[in-house]
This record gives C-alpha cells, structure tokens and sequence, in this order.
C-alpha cells in the first residue's frame, strides 16, 4: 500500500446535491459520473438510497455505469438504511456502504435522544451487517470535531472491531481550525488504528472558510481519504473544493509530497459540466476553475505575465484544463498588455505612437467597464496613428 497515496472521494451527487440549487435528474448524475470517472476519482459517492425513490435509482445507475470508481451509498445506522443501500449498490464494480451515526453531546441530546451506549451498539450492529453486504465499509461520525475525543475513539474502535476498513472524521460544521483538526487525526490514528490496515478519511465543511485547510492539515497529520465536490457545493457554504485539494497539492508537492489519481487537465471542463447542470456557476474569483482564476488586468501584472507567466501564475492555466490566460484590457491595463492585444490583432505601431492610442484607451476605459476589440479598432481609426503590419 502507497503510504502517500490520497484516495480522492467525490460527494457531489450525494452532498453536493443537497446544496440549494443543485438537484439533478438521473440522467445528469450518469453523465456526471462519467466524467468523474474520466477525472480520476477513486470513490463516487452516489446518494443516500432510503432518502427516496429517486435517490435509490440514482445509486443504482451510477453502480451500473462506473467500471473503475468504487460507488458509495451512504446509510445511517439503521438496518433498513443499510439494506436499502446494499440493494442499490448491487451492480457495481466495487461497492462501500457509507454508514454514519453522530456522536457529539448536543446531536445525541436534541437530535437522535440516544444515550451514548445505545449510539456504541447502533454502531457495532450497523457496521456488522453492513460487512456482510458491501466490498467495503466506511463509518463517519457525525460532528466528530464537536464530539468528546475519548467517546469518538471508543465509537471508532468498535466500527473497526466489525469490519469498518474506512474511518470518516467529518467537520460537519465546519467548527474546527487546521492545528485542533490535525491533531484529532493524529489522536484517531494512535488510538484507533495504530498498525490495523484501516484508513482515515476527512469530510470538511467551509462553513469558516477553513475546509480545504482543513483537509490538507488532516493529510499532512495521517489522513488518507479526502472527501470533496467539484466546485465545493454542498451544505450551507459547502464542501472542500475537489480542485482546490488537488491542485495544492500538485503546486505545493515541495511540502504536500502525496499523490492521487486526478487528471488535473479534467478540473475545468468537470467544473463546466457541474455548473451546465445545476442552477449555477461559480463564482469569478473562484479558485483554479473561476472565470478571474487565469485573468490579469492590472498593468503591472500584465507586464509580468507577458514576460514571464510565473511572475504571477503559480500553475500554468493547461494544467488544469484551461486554454489560456487571459490578458484584460481595463482602466489598469498598461502599455505593454496594450501593444500585445493590438499585435493579436494584427496592428503595430512605432513606440512614439503608442502614447497617443495608448492616452485614448485610458480615457475610454474610464468610462466603460469592459473594452471589446471593436473599442480598440475605433481607438485607431480616430487617432489617425499610421499603421504598421505586425
């Protein structure tokens, strides 16, 4: 086994759907599984199969579709969760159950009103019958970062006594900071697993701002399995985005030297697929797939980028499935960004000339937001600059 291997688990049709907006029809999540497949992820977690009808065939088609992916249908610790779940699943090339009971004082108190033993035996009973059932199972403590560190690792330790091989320490809220969260992984490991073949897995929420953070503290404390949506939808503010784990640890292989099975080319193009079928795109300044993500506007950056993209680009836009950068011609625009467009456009001008159309650019983009190449053609035709072939 790759000790520095991090198996990537995509929840966007599971979680990611949850997220207002972004329900999809069956059809969608087949073609999105495929092209989850196509981007490499190890694990498609494909719906809650007992939530309804639709959720079930769902999971069912997914399982019929993937021939490389393990498909994961998440079940609470009930018996019939699990079997509606292990029935969904029945097609697939390698099937999880996904089990998950939650553990903190407050969820146990106001929302299951269990007594921490009656949670322990839910546990072992759910995962014992769900062994029975699937290839593998994972077990996910539900507000993990909010649970009692000592009751948590006693709920693990019997998960894993009846078979769990996949141990899920999720942010549910989205509470926790990278140092207190890397060191409840690091707890989780020397308690619980310590030499077992058993793999600790993360699931953030970015109610903070903080989930890929998060996750990137849990892997670099021993957390083998990330779990994350393309564009990070889902709950509230979301998942960990699937792009942004990725590619920091592409970018930053320096100080995150673990790999994965992403074909980091496949991040956009999955990104546009995601945003064709749901009721929304990302936001402009997203990071790695948003519309600004390879987009430079201020003069001096531009003159950078020009020269040399690393003067501002720390991943090459290629990388991750994007044509090209994108030089925009704006009120901070500069003379070198400016000349580059007009050459792109087949014009050149001696560098005497340039001052004037560079003077009437700037007038006119105080008065617009955004300049279009018939701007900069009419810029020429009233300076009546002499033109040169490029």
């Amino acid at each position: 086994m790759n000790t520095n291997r991090i198996a990537i688990f995509d929840t966007t049709l599971r979680d990611g759907e949850q997220s207002p907006g972004c329900s999809m029809y069956l059809e969608e999540k087949i073609e999105m599984a495929r092209q989850l497949e196509l981007l490499g992820v190890d694990v498609i977690e494909a719906g809650f199969p007992i939530a309804s009808e639709g959720d079930f065939n769902s999971v069912r088609a997914v399982s019929a579709e993937c021939t490389r992916a393990t498909v994961a249908a998440l079940a609470r610790t009930v018996s019939d969760d699990i079997y509606r779940a292990a029935d969904a699943l029945k097609g697939s090339h390698r099937s999880r159950i996904h089990t998950f009971v939650a553990t903190s004082d407050i969820h146990l108190e106001f929302k299951l009103k269990k007594s921490r033993s009656a949670v322990l035996e839910m546990t072992r009973q759910s995962v014992r019958t769900a062994k029975g059932l699937a290839d593998e199972v994972e077990f996910s403590a539900e507000d993990a970062t909010r649970s009692d560190v000592d009751y948590l690792c006693e709920v693990f330790a019997a998960a894993v006594d009846e078979g769990a091989t996949i141990l899920n320490v999720p942010d549910t809220v989205g509470y926790t900071l990278p140092t207190e969260y890397a060191n409840l992984i690091r707890m989780v490991k020397q308690k619980v697993v310590g030499d077992r073949d058993v793999t600790i897995s993360v699931h953030c929420h970015n109610d903070l701002g903080l989930a890929v953070a998060n996750s990137l503290a849990a892997v670099e404390a021993g957390a083998r399995q990330v779990e994350c949506t393309i564009n990070g939808i889902g709950e509230r503010a979301g998942n960990a985005s699937l792009e942004e784990v990725v590619m920091a640890c592409s970018v930053r292989s320096d100080k995150m030297p673990f790999e994965n099975g992403i074909d980091t080319t496949q991040l956009y193009p999955t990104s546009e697929l995601l945003s064709s079928i749901i009721s929304f795109g990302v936001q402009p300044n997203k990071a790695i797939v948003g519309r600004n993500a390879f987009a430079h506007e201020a003069g001096i950056h531009q003159h950078g980028v020009l020269s040399n993209p690393l003067c501002y680009e720390i991943m090459t836009p290629e990388s991750v499935g994007v044509l090209k950068n994108d030089i925009v011609l704006g009120k901070h625009s500069g003379r070198h960004a400016l000349s580059s467009r007009y050459e792109e456009l087949g014009f050149s001008f001696a560098p005497d000339e340039i001052a004037d159309i560079y003077s009437r650019f700037v007038e006119l983009a105080d008065k617009k937001k955004n300049i279009y190449e018939q701007d900069l053609i009419g810029i020429v035709q009233a300076s009546q600059v002499p033109v040169l072939a490029a």
